[in-house]
């Protein structure tokens, strides 16, 4: 399973991924502030545009993946996440990131990380008008069950040929612990996964591992 949105090989600020946005939606940027703080700004700016919108073109999926990826905060990322989940469907969202994990840079891949939990923000008929015509939803642009197996195989993957502590300790954030949550033809990576932490020089990594072997008694 693969998205259908490719990721860029070019570095790129969170400001110039919120400057984006915020021109697509026609929001100004006025403000005479540094970039991390003007960043923030747009951001906001656009927070409630964005959940206002009926529905979005599909020229602005890639603009707003990339703005929560890029988005330093793990919680203002839902900011650009939320409103993507609504118009263009939970699936597709998680889809990106998946492939931001197994495509990107290493910030892109600890982006991906921190956008995937506002990926699974619950749903609401009544926060944005994108949720479906007259408060119905069609159920498939939410069916994660494939994307979260996909998920899982990449994180493993990333997690043994990755060499950033960071991007190693984050991995993990969202990786099961217990083979009964873990799809059966993925239990060989979770047992190499499982046998690389418990020999990891870091201290929280082998936790992780410790951990798992406590569920699996």
């Amino acid at each position: 399973m693969t998205g259908d949105d490719s990721t860029s090989t070019e570095p790129r600020s969170f400001l110039t991924c919120a400057t984006e946005v915020a021109r697509l939606l026609g929001v100004e940027d006025t403000v005479e502030e540094p970039s991390r703080l003007r960043a923030r700004h747009l951001a906001h700016a656009v927070r409630k545009p964005l959940l206002e919108r009926e529905s979005m073109p599909e020229a602005w999926f890639g603009p707003l993946m990339a703005a929560a990826v890029h988005d330093p905060d793990p919680s203002h990322c839902r900011w650009f996440v939320e409103p993507a989940v609504y118009a263009f469907g939970r699936r597709r969202v998680a889809a990106a990131l998946v492939d931001y994990l197994r495509s990107g840079t290493d910030a892109e891949r600890a982006g991906a990380i921190r956008a995937w939990y506002s990926a699974h923000v619950p749903l609401y008929p009544d926060r944005s008008p994108a949720y479906g015509p007259d408060g119905v939803r069609d159920p498939a642009l939410d069916e994660m069950a494939e994307v979260h197996d996909a998920w899982f195989e990449t994180s493993m993957k990333v997690f043994a040929e990755a060499t950033d502590l960071g991007l190693l300790q984050r991995i993990l954030y969202f990786l099961p612990t217990s083979r009964a949550d873990c799809p059966a033809r993925l239990h060989h990576l979770l047992d190499t996964t499982l046998a690389t932490a418990r020999a990891h020089p870091d201290p929280y990594i082998r936790r992780w591992a410790g951990t798992a072997d406590l569920d699996a008694v």
